[in-house]
């Protein structure tokens, strides 16, 4: 009876020493002063040596995961179970993790180099005041074509994608916001319409638009039109600004009727643990010379004005990246449409891709 007791002693005892143990890794994982930073990113969407000089200037250790859409980050952030200190969500992604109080709001006194943002890129609708997010890139929705195959004078509106000419030339890209959006604006409607009217419309021009696909891709429209593979494409201007760089046959053009205007933000998600860290990237992010070699290596506008300056003069002056001011009008942040109507995006989406094959 006493050894009995004796081992379920020692039973109890281990228990408590092991739930020591974990409370303690807890702890030290929560400790806003451990020597570690979780970044949520898109995939490819950081200059790897600018992470290097991060680890090497601070000390801090940096976990690097990725993500390939919005909707894949939120879900992930939804479920818990993580420990992302930073992510990059699209502008209205932001607005839905807002309402979801999936984010943390930021420490205004401990970021410098905010006055580094232009003023054009803060206090958007989807996050007033920027309580929660620093804007990281930005860029449009727009078309490239091949002069090869395709005149300058053939491709300045969404509607010239409709001319019979171009039959089994164009490459979409797979997002039923974007590619539903451009029909929206060719039909003279918001991007953000809540209408299953206009929606259905913008699907049935989209039936008629169908002849005219060669493919709906994703990564791989680069290597399609950088080997001159098809004329034309839709896609998001810093896409395109990687394929220009490999094919001087290539060019972006922005709808003069409109198009979407994007933001991609850092934000900090509610499953952050390591704040000192947090805020030594932020602030190593907005220094120039950090946001310029970030921009040189991923190809995307930058929001950041002094490191705008920095950029080589025929980078910062082009006006298929960084469009004059009567262009940036007619662009449309989108929104967040709510559960239901993002649904019925995608549902036209699909009956779209159904009716091409």
């Amino acid at each position: 009876m006493k050894k009995l007791m004796s081992f379920f002693i020692a039973i109890v005892a281990a228990c408590i020493l092991l739930q020591v143990g974990v409370s303690r890794l807890e702890s030290a994982q929560g400790d806003s002063g451990a020597k570690t930073l979780n970044l949520f990113n898109w995939g490819d969407y950081i200059d790897p040596s600018l992470i290097k000089k991060f680890e090497k200037e601070t000390g801090y250790k940096v976990n690097y995961e990725t993500f390939d859409s919005n909707e894949a980050m939120l879900t992930k952030i939804q479920q818990g179970g993580t420990s992302y200190d930073l992510a990059v969500p699209s502008d209205y992604t932001i607005e839905k993790m807002k309402k979801e109080h999936l984010l943390i709001p930021l420490d205004r006194s401990k970021l410098k180099g905010m006055n580094n943002i232009g003023s054009d890129f803060i206090n958007k609708s989807f996050d007033p005041g920027n309580k929660y997010s620093i804007p990281y890139f930005w860029g449009t929705l727009g078309i490239i074509y091949n002069d090869k195959f395709v005149k300058a004078s053939e491709m300045q509106h969404w509607s010239d994608l409709w001319n019979p000419k171009w039959h089994h030339s164009i490459m979409l890209v797979d997002s039923a916001r974007d590619i539903l959006g451009f029909s929206l604006v060719r039909n003279g409607d918001s991007m953000n319409t809540r209408s299953p009217a206009k929606i259905a419309h913008a699907r049935t021009e989209l039936d008629k638009l169908a002849p005219n696909v060669k493919a709906i891709v994703a990564d791989e429209i680069k290597m399609y039109m950088i080997q001159n593979e098809a004329p034309l494409a839709v896609t998001w201007s810093g896409e395109a600004s990687e394929m220009l760089d490999n094919n001087s046959h290539l060019h972006y053009v922005v709808p003069t009727e409109g198009s979407n205007l994007w933001f991609d933000n850092l934000v900090i998600p509610k499953t952050a643990k390591h704040f000192d860290a947090i805020y030594a990237f932020l602030n190593f992010m907005l220094e120039p010379k950090n946001a310029a070699q970030n921009t040189e290596y991923v190809g995307y506008a930058t929001p950041n004005t002094k490191a705008k300056a920095l950029l080589p003069k025929d980078v910062r002056n082009d006006k298929q990246f960084y469009p004059d001011a009567d262009t940036v009008s007619k662009l449309q942040v989108y929104e967040d449409l709510g559960l239901k109507t993002v649904g019925l995006y995608n549902d036209e989406f699909l009956e779209f891709k159904m009716h091409r094959s």
